[in-house]
């Protein structure tokens, strides 16, 4: 038997945290001595005391934990710990796309954006349309998309896609993908769309989407510097994406404002 003492140097665990796993129930000694209530442990505990250690090094909750322990099932183990790093990469996921927005907005001195004010005529395009949550957007666009590459054959240019107002302002609108053939199809739910003819203010995001909420900020703001009143559902091309490359570096997407134009058409002042 091991005194908790010698437990502790052999798991580094903490005298502290081995009573405090104690009295939650989730490691117990293999005997307490009635009189002096010292704390002995057999050496086949050193692993689960280890993979206590490592789950908590996760942030796993206790509750969790004893329930991964308590598990008499691996299937059921491996599902419970996968499930909890599945959150934590979600949130590695936030936490970096948040610094990416902050470096890029406390740059002392930020890039001058690129805005062309552009004329687009009305264009039938095959589509897929829905109502969608601002927090499903991502998995129903790649659906989306999925099914309009299984359907389109030549398709001409790059994919596009058109958002409401109403899915960034209140969590929920009107979202299309499409992509622009000769012959647009009719499947499944991939059907012919008229997209209307519009004047967009545009400019082109370089990189991740992680920061590209900065970008439609400094969009936001030349539109309204240059007296230009938006109008319409925003529309985005992917010109290349994670579809394209896997190098996030590489990736350009456009992003364009429906406006009043007041200005020629043509490249736009800085």
């Amino acid at each position: 038997m091991l005194a908790i003492g010698e437990f502790s140097r052999l798991t580094h665990l903490s005298v502290r945290t081995l009573r405090r796993y104690h009295d939650a129930g989730l490691l117990e000694p293999s005997t307490v001595d009635p009189v002096t209530g010292y704390r002995s442990y057999s050496p086949d505990q050193i692993p689960a005391a280890q993979v206590i250690h490592r789950l908590r090094e996760l942030d796993v909750p206790l509750p969790d934990v004893q329930r991964i322990l308590r598990s008499p099932d691996p299937a059921a183990r491996a599902a419970l710990v996968t499930d909890h790093l599945q959150r934590l990469e979600s949130e590695l996921e936030r936490t970096r796309a948040a610094v990416a927005s902050l470096r890029r907005l406390l740059r002392p001195e930020p890039a001058a954006l690129d805005v062309e004010l552009r004329a687009v005529p009305s264009t039938t395009v095959a589509a897929v349309e829905d109502d969608v949550t601002l927090d499903d957007v991502l998995t129903w666009y790649s659906g989306a998309m999925a099914e309009l590459d299984a359907v389109v054959g030549e398709p001409v240019g790059a994919p596009g896609g058109l958002f409401d107002n109403a899915l960034f302002e209140v969590g929920r609108g009107h979202a299309i993908v499409y992509r622009t053939t000769a012959r647009p199809p009719r499947s499944g739910r991939v059907r012919p769309v008229t997209l209307p003819a519009v004047e967009l203010a545009v400019t082109t995001h370089v990189g991740a989407h992680d920061d590209i909420d900065v970008t439609y900020g400094e969009l936001g703001a030349w539109t309204v510097a240059n007296a230009l009143a938006v109008a319409g559902p925003v529309r985005e091309s992917y010109l290349v994406g994670p579809r394209d490359t896997a190098d996030p570096a590489a990736w350009r997407t456009e992003i364009g404002w429906p406006v009043f134009r007041v200005a020629p058409v043509g490249r736009a002042p800085r």
